[in-house]
């Protein structure tokens, strides 16, 4: 993989301390636009609860998985909730870096755990969109950067990147390994791999992405020797280590090699290869929830849609790893299936075909159109919280 120079139009970037002054100077637009959605989506959320009588500082940070994440924060693991049908629900199920954040921060500051999620996801957030306009920037221009963080604050989950929940932190730690591996930088691209295999599951999806550009590095160079062989094995050896670390603490802690997936599996979370989504989607299809049916096929197709679309428009290899596996895991394993567009929201480089259309945009019309969906998005993600379900 030849790695990619860096963004049109700005010639030589400043190394050392000059350069991250320059990086957030770059991406102060991309931001600006993230933090206004997010900032409209949490009004939204405020207003309709001012009507609904909630409120939504506890919507966004005591609420089905944030309970456990504060749980874990406030008394460490141990938790085992049992339900009817078999069903065993316990903490070990959720990865220790943000209930790890939590507790740190609410032992500095004045925050109870769930406060401090809200905190700590406020924050990656905005690092998460500046590691996606890093992407964008760098691999189609600044234009289509700021396309794509308006596109991502505006997807109808977004809410759920202003709720102390880990898929803000996950997809910061994502981004930057992925930007890490398309600059070459190995080390700092397995450094990111190893955080966000502590932070969810999902992190074998950074560290595919590692191993096989790393792979596909050696096997296209005609000169290896000239590789950055040492620093491409320290990168491809930290990738791993958070995931790894996690499942066999685990594994220690039940006795068992397969404890974490039998953690999941009391959850009734697995992998089935995508039959029990399969069904869910047929059932609503064969019944009286047909719209509900036809609506989920109509989104799933959308989504393999714009895989091919990145595939045609010659993604780079670390993107399409990235998001190809972030993408099997999400479509293959059962559980709660409602929860699956989240799932697949650290997938951010899904939308960079719809970011590039975008950018050729007139400004005008550009800010129209995302100004639109963002007031369609915030109205979205107040009706889904205050729903039964869990996002």
């Amino acid at each position: 993989m030849t790695t990619l120079a860096p963004p049109p139009g700005t010639g030589a970037p400043p190394r050392g301390r000059a350069a991250f002054g320059f990086a957030l100077r770059r991406a102060v637009p991309a931001l600006l636009v993230f933090a206004a959605v997010r900032v409209l989506g949490v009004v939204v959320l405020a207003l309709w609860g001012l009507a609904d009588g909630k409120s939504a500082l506890q919507l966004l940070s005591a609420r089905w998985d944030s309970l456990w994440y504060a749980r874990i924060a406030e008394h460490g693991y141990g938790y085992t909730l049992h339900l009817g049908g078999g069903k065993v629900h316990s903490d070990l199920a959720f990865f220790p870096l943000l209930p790890g954040l939590e507790r740190g921060l609410s032992a500095a500051a004045p925050l109870s755990a769930g406060q401090a999620g809200l905190v700590v996801s406020a924050v990656a957030s905005l690092f998460a969109a500046w590691g996606i306009f890093a992407i964008g920037d760098l691999v189609h221009g600044r234009r289509t950067g700021i396309a794509l963080v308006a596109l991502w604050a505006v997807l109808p989950v977004g809410v759920v990147q202003s709720m102390a929940y880990s898929e803000s932190l996950f997809t910061a730690l994502a981004a930057w390994s992925v930007y890490g591996l398309l600059r070459g930088r190995w080390v700092a691209a397995g450094a990111f791999a190893a955080l966000a295999g502590l932070t969810r599951p999902v992190g074998a999806a950074v560290v595919a992405a590692v191993w096989i550009t790393a792979a596909v590095t050696l096997l296209r160079s005609e000169d290896r020797r000239a590789l950055p062989r040492g620093r491409m094995l320290l990168g491809v050896v930290l990738a791993p280590l958070g995931w790894l670390a996690y499942f066999a603490w685990v594994g220690v802690r039940e006795g068992s090699v397969t404890g974490y997936l039998d953690v999941q599996g009391g959850w009734g979370n697995g992998f089935d290869g995508g039959l029990a989504f399969a069904s869910f989607i047929g059932q609503r299809l064969a019944g009286p929830a047909f719209p509900a049916g036809l609506a989920l096929l109509v989104g799933v197709g959308l989504v393999l849609w714009l895989y091919a679309a990145g595939v045609r428009q010659r993604q780079p290899l670390p993107l399409l790893v990235y998001t190809g596996v972030v993408l099997l895991l999400a479509l293959t394993a059962k559980g709660y299936f409602g929860s699956k567009p989240r799932l697949m929201l650290p997938a951010f480089p899904l939308l960079l075909p719809l970011a590039v259309a975008l950018a050729r945009m007139r400004t005008v019309r550009m800010v129209t159109v995302v100004s639109g969906v963002a007031l369609a998005s915030a109205v979205y993600g107040a009706f889904w919280l205050h729903g039964s379900g869990p996002p």
